[in-house]
């Protein structure tokens, strides 16, 4: 039997969500308020020390790190396949999970934290305030948190998880440019799964078009990913109308400072292309 801890709109949940889908796997669900600070319970720091989700448990063992869990779940139940054909083809799928891992994780924080969960942080207690600070553990998540905790969009580090996508999808954009219907080749891996939630949360907080809207073949990738089964039932029928309205809402306030902002970034490329062919 599986049991996943997850918690509401939990983005690295959802790549766990869209994985179980396709394998078709049968699992319970116990939800983690964060807002309550229930990831900092004893009991549950037990299974998961860093005090986030997801956790999976598996024959009463806790296994955590949502691309850590991906991997468990293709190597304990690998049919369908969500790896590439081949060495070099499991190879390129991780390579997106990688990217993930080393930026566009802390981007979509950055970004999504600016957006909706400042305003939520503000109207905690101080108390509550500090214990989220205090929580955070590590000295290098925790100024990212403070940064943009008091600076919002204009932090440093919501400028960093701009170039971080914007990076991304010329990736993305480049590998989809021979045909390929997904970023592995044909067959949909867990570089899409991995991918998929994070793009999801720019699209529902209505930013997405901003990264992507000269990049058509990004697009249709999009337009397929969406199409999924496991996208729906891991993702878009989770989610509330007022889910769907807050991240709206709260990602339209942002859009035209985000949109300055990659403008910005864009231009310093093409500036310093131009410098360096002189």
């Amino acid at each position: 039997m599986l049991t996943l801890y997850t918690a509401r709109n939990s983005i690295c949940t959802q790549k766990v969500l869209i994985a179980l889908a396709e394998k078709k796997l049968d699992y319970a669900v116990k939800v983690i308020d964060l807002f309550a600070n229930e990831q900092y319970d004893p009991a549950y720091l037990k299974l998961n020390p860093k005090g986030v989700v997801p956790t999976l448990i598996h024959d009463g063992k806790p296994v955590i790190e949502s691309t850590l869990i991906c991997e468990f779940l293709e190597e304990t139940f690998p049919r369908p396949h969500l790896l590439g054909s081949g060495a070099h083809g499991r190879a390129e799928a991780r390579l997106w999970s990688k990217a993930v891992d080393e930026g566009i994780f802390e981007a979509t924080r950055e970004i999504s934290f600016s957006a909706m969960f400042r305003e939520r942080m503000r109207a905690m207690t101080p108390e509550e305030r500090a214990i989220r600070f205090k929580n955070v553990g590590d000295p290098e998540r925790s100024a990212r948190f403070l940064s943009t905790y008091e600076h919002g969009v204009d932090s440093p580090y919501v400028f960093y998880g701009i170039a971080a996508f914007e990076k991304l999808f010329k990736a993305m954009d480049d590998a989809l440019a021979d045909g390929r219907p997904w970023l592995g080749g044909e067959r949909f891996t867990l570089g899409d799964v991995n991918l998929i939630p994070f793009v999801a949360r720019l699209a529902y907080l209505d930013l997405l078009d901003i990264w992507i809207d000269e990049r058509p073949r990004v697009q249709h990738w999009w337009a397929r990913a969406m199409a999924r089964p496991s996208f729906m039932s891991a993702i878009a029928e989770r989610l509330t109308p007022e889910d769907e309205q807050s991240m709206q809402a709260h990602g339209g306030k942002l859009r035209d400072a985000i949109a300055k902002k990659r403008a910005e970034y864009v231009a310093g490329q093409g500036a310093g292309k131009v410098l360096a062919a002189e």
